[in-house]
């Protein structure tokens, strides 16, 4: 399977503002690339690049007053499969567990463990170990929580998620992600691209998507609270602790967002109308 991927966003600055974008797939998806995802920009600037703390591809960019314009369009190879389905994948000991993960069971910006701690394993502490409570974990998040573009907001946390039963796809990782934290499991916060391939076309404005990855056994394995079920077609951005770690762009100025399109849709599909 092929999947056309990209965006074109347009901010508008008062002053020269420095940016840091983080727009590039994940490096181990570099290679399915059929084209290099080389950020362009209008007018044209200068780019340079590098890898953050948690080995994601970040665009450092000085943009001029005025409009500035991010582009990408290409195609990416995909194995077009379900994401994986292991359900005797185990729940390590907290001492057995691979030192580089430890980051991923403390609280952070977003996901207060210590607010949730005591709901956490009053509603899951019964359940085995493992796969099976990220699924309870996932459909209570699902269940709980009702989706809506017009329930965003930048600065609500898991807790607040929680108690507000609201939000969109970043609120549900981040919900999803505290409460297995809470349970002794890894977990860490993903963004990237969904397109609706294998499901009903969403008549939405498409946008990148925010879900979360576990670790079970002796590797992460994908989680999606808001859509509570395998999806086929994910392209990989960003990981980290929360969504404070992957902002598409982090601009150290006044501005204003004047152009947001993503594009994401498996090449050669049907076309709904």
């Amino acid at each position: 399977m092929q999947i056309r991927i990209g965006y074109e966003i347009a901010f508008e600055v008062p002053q020269p503002t420095p940016m840091v974008l983080m727009l590039n797939v994940r490096p181990e998806r570099a290679a399915d690339l059929v084209t290099p995802d080389f950020i362009r920009t209008s007018p044209s600037l200068a780019i340079s690049r590098y890898y953050d703390l948690y080995g994601n591809l970040c665009s450092r960019v000085m943009a001029p007053a005025g409009t500035v314009t991010f582009q990408a369009d290409t195609v990416i190879n995909d194995p077009g499969v379900l994401d994986p389905y292991a359900p005797d994948a185990p729940q390590l000991p907290i001492d057995r567990l691979p030192a580089e993960t430890l980051i991923y069971l403390l609280g952070s910006r977003y996901c207060e463990t210590e607010k949730l701690l005591e709901f956490a394993w009053a509603q899951f502490g019964h359940l085995p170990d493992g796969w099976s409570k990220v699924e309870a974990i996932v459909q209570y998040t699902h269940n709980h929580i009702t989706f809506g573009y017009q329930n965003a907001r930048a600065t609500r946390t898991a807790f607040e998620a929680w108690q507000e039963r609201m939000g969109v796809c970043r609120d549900f990782a981040h919900l999803a992600l505290t409460l297995c934290r809470c349970m002794n499991i890894p977990a860490r916060y993903c963004t990237g691209y969904l397109g609706d391939i294998g499901v009903p076309p969403d008549r939405a404005p498409m946008d990148f998507s925010g879900w979360f990855q576990v670790y079970l056994g002796d590797r992460w394995y994908t989680f999606d609270a808001r859509h509570g079920r395998p999806r086929i077609g994910r392209v990989l951005i960003g990981i980290g602790r929360d969504a404070a770690d992957v902002a598409i762009s982090t601009i150290f100025g006044p501005n204003l967002l004047k152009t947001f399109r993503v594009i994401t849709e498996e090449v050669g599909a049907p076309v709904f109308t």
